[in-house]
């Protein structure tokens, strides 16, 4: 009888009540019980959802991030944070975003908060996690007790729990070394707390304990596959079964390490090594449970379920009782449930599975494995219609588009001339000072622009008003970027509900949810849209609105579209043709409009690429492949302007120091990337790499609350200066504005701007 279990659920809820919780406590506007509170609710409502299967995951829920969890479960808990007022939760909001709730900082002396943790993209995710800090003398000590209250919690609802955490070298692999120690000589005193929490785990009742190890789909040097062998021979030894989960990609040449790992279960992800299944299983020893993924728990498309038991049937044979069904991956990555879509195109609708559907479509697999295929005749009739559907659906293909994606050649990808003589031309004509200063782009989401978009959607405000409600937005964001006197502006997005939403609703060949919400980090929840079919723009999407706030200044306003690859990677994709493809039509639609934008006048364009690296696959020896297509996308949509046309990217919260080359050859006139969490250590390539155009690295960091001082940014630019030359440099945020208050906003870029003045006047 083949066993179901899942890796994870969605945290935020059905309807984001864990983000509108996190905000009110964070704001004083209610307590610590109330947030407490819908923690205990929403996890109650998670294991319901899950009550079909054999084992729940438990402690995959977190009020922030998995991986802090984690930290604070291990006593990994950064110097600086230590001896604050307050409990260990307000720690851990300051590590997560620089300080707690409002309350306990009226108690802290220095009331500005500490500096947050920094944060990435979780492998080739859109979901950030808080970095592990480590130092040469780091000491573990366990604190159990989170993880211990949900195993009760979900005990005493009768949930067959398996606790879920990170393994110990991929905890190790993570995180970032502060001392340029070796990180690895920490694993012995790492090991013994996990031990420890094993051993707790056991004493709890727990059978089985998931350990996520998904860096085993990545490339390991000898040295690390040396500290898988060392540490599961020691946590051999703990009076628990643990399932060693790898997700993401396929094992490669790490599948004889993971086959032979002393463990009870390994899980692989099956979506994406199907074609290596076959011959793994011959290497598991014949006592191992394997889980295989057989849903994918990244994308939003039904599961092909008849196909799937063609391949499944003959190894569930093989397997019998050792077999284990699961999603690829965790389910964080999906929308909770589609029952809630009740404005969704019904024909795209019938295509999806978001992760309630997925765990029936798991259910229906073992079902058909345990007890035939004809006792759930009904349900793969129905899968079977929606697979055909979607198929031969004339509504995903479009000639046209097709007969464009043709005519692309070459001469689409390039400049008229080299950077040096555009640099030149751009100088002349914009006449910006040295240190230009600038912002990436949107401005605070307020309760108005929400109040005013939330009416015109619901047919309370027409057309006209919403357009006036916008326009004043934009007017003030205008006059207040002119009295701070930065020296390129920004229309501030105030009509933009999502960076790649936005595009999406205007493009032929995307769907939207009305709940599809996904947690990106902390409290922010994106809403990805669908992207079904071919891809054309019917029409221009933003030139009225940069036009009017250009109308208003004299000073330059930046035209602001978000990139090809930022689309592809920031939507849940078609899955039936590769992806370059599907670029390449994305590329297109935007080059259109940024031509627009030139004609009507604009003469700065941002073309956001915050995905890029994203999209990297996991082993380096693929990158090339990627990072050929993306870049040539990339340069399709931003080089058919003229050279007095300046055209910026920007990119954020994410390693780039290995794709330089790459991203130099974007070919941009401005890069603003982001480098203020990192302590500028992103900057550190320039050392050895020459780039040859313009920087603004990030000296502000939006994700925390606090308000840089004039001197710290005076400060990371001269930090900046010992890497890339001072008259290459822009003075900027590290990303956009649209999650933080004007209250901290204005102050912020006082300091910001004042900063740039300090500095041009000791040049």
């Amino acid at each position: 009888m083949a066993i179901t279990h899942n890796l994870g659920f969605p945290r935020i809820g059905a309807k984001r009540e864990l983000k509108f919780a996190l905000e009110a406590y964070w704001n004083g506007k209610s307590s610590r019980e109330d947030l407490q509170k819908i923690g205990t609710t929403l996890r109650e409502r998670n294991w319901q959802a899950q009550d079909q299967l054999d084992w729940v995951p438990v402690g995959d829920f977190s009020f922030y991030d998995q991986v802090l969890d984690l930290s604070f479960t291990l006593g990994n808990i950064p110097e600086r944070v230590r001896g604050f007022h307050g409990d260990t939760l307000d720690n851990y909001f300051r590590v997560a975003r620089g300080r707690s709730n409002s309350e306990a900082e009226e108690h802290v002396h220095c009331c500005g908060g500490v500096a947050a943790g920094e944060m990435t993209k979780w492998f080739d995710t859109n979901y950030h996690y808080i970095v592990p800090e480590f130092e040469r003398e780091t000491q573990f000590k366990l604190d159990a007790s989170r993880l211990l209250g949900q195993i009760r919690e979900a005990q005493s609802l009768g949930v067959r729990a398996k606790p879920v955490i990170v393994g110990p070298v991929t905890y190790l692999a993570i995180g970032k070394s502060k001392d340029e120690s070796d990180r690895l000589d920490l694993l012995p005193r790492l090991l013994d707390v996990y031990a420890e929490l094993l051993n707790v785990l056991a004493k709890e009742g727990i059978e089985w304990v998931q350990i996520d190890e998904p860096i085993l789909v990545t490339e390991l040097d000898a040295r690390w596959k040396h500290a898988f062998d060392v540490a599961y021979h020691q946590l051999k030894a703990c009076p628990v079964k643990l399932l060693v989960a790898s997700y993401f990609g396929s094992l490669g040449a790490n599948a004889w390490l993971a086959a032979n790992l002393p463990v009870a279960g390994l899980h692989i992800d099956a979506i994406n090594s199907k074609d290596e299944l076959q011959s793994f299983l011959d290497l598991v020893p014949s006592f191992k449970v394997i889980s295989l993924g057989v849903i994918n728990g990244r994308n939003v498309w039904k599961t092909d379920l008849n196909r799937t038991l063609d391949w499944l049937e003959p190894i569930a044979k093989k397997l019998g009782e050792r077999l284990w069904l699961a999603p690829s991956c965790s389910l964080l990555h999906v929308p909770v449930d589609l029952a809630s879509e009740q404005k969704l195109d019904p024909e795209v609708k019938s295509w999806l599975a978001f992760a309630v559907q997925k765990l029936e479509e798991l259910q229906t697999l073992a079902r058909a494995l345990n007890h035939g295929r004809e006792s759930v005749r009904e349900a793969l009739e129905q899968n079977g219609k929606a697979i055909v559907s979607r198929k031969n659906s004339k509504r995903v293909h479009n000639p046209d588009v097709q007969a464009a994606l043709a005519r692309v050649d070459a001469s689409y990808g390039e400049r008229k001339s080299g950077y040096t003589h555009r640099a030149a031309v751009q100088s002349a004509y914009l006449k910006l000072p040295k240190y230009p200063t600038t912002t990436i782009g949107s401005f605070p989401q307020t309760s108005g622009i929400r109040q005013a978009r939330s009416r015109f959607k619901a047919g309370e405000l027409d057309e006209a008003g919403y357009r006036e409600a916008m326009h004043a937005e934009i007017a003030y964001g205008i006059r207040e970027q002119e009295h701070l006197g930065l020296d390129v502006l920004v229309h501030g997005e105030a009509e933009r509900n999502d960076m790649v939403e936005y595009f999406g609703e205007q493009l032929e060949g995307y769907a939207f949810s009305q709940f599809g919400w996904v947690q990106s980090y902390g409290s922010r929840c994106v809403k990805p849209p669908i992207l079904f079919g071919d891809i054309q723009r019917p029409k221009a999407m933003t030139v009225e609105w940069i036009g009017y706030a250009q109308s208003l200044t004299k000073k330059p306003v930046k035209g602001m579209l978000t990139g090809p690859v930022t689309m592809l990677n920031w939507s849940f994709v078609r899955d039936d043709q590769p992806r370059a493809d599907t670029c390449r039509q994305l590329a297109l639609a935007i080059r259109e409009e940024v031509l627009d934008l030139e004609k009507s006048g604009v003469k700065i364009i941002q073309i956001d690429e915050a995905a890029l690296r994203e999209g990297l696959p996991l082993r380096k020896s693929q990158w090339q492949a990627y990072l050929d297509w993306a870049v040539d996308a990339f340069r399709i949509t931003a080089n058919g302007v003229a050279d007095e046309t300046q055209i910026h990217t920007h990119m954020c919260y994410s390693e780039f120091n290995d794709i330089l080359p790459a991203i130099a050859r974007m070919d941009a006139d401005v890069i603003t990337i982001e480098a203020s969490r990192s302590g500028m250590e992103l900057l550190d390539a320039f050392e050895h790499f020459r780039y040859p155009n313009e920087i603004g690295p990030g000296v502000y960091d939006i994700h925390s609350p606090n308000i840089p001082t004039q001197e710290s940014i005076v400060q990371r630019i001269r930090n900046a200066e010992s890497k890339v030359p001072a008259e290459r440099l822009w003075v900027n945020p590290d990303c956009g504005l649209k999650t933080r208050k004007w209250d901290e906003v204005i102050p912020a870029l006082a300091n910001l701007v004042a900063a740039a003045q300090e500095l041009r006047k000791a040049s």
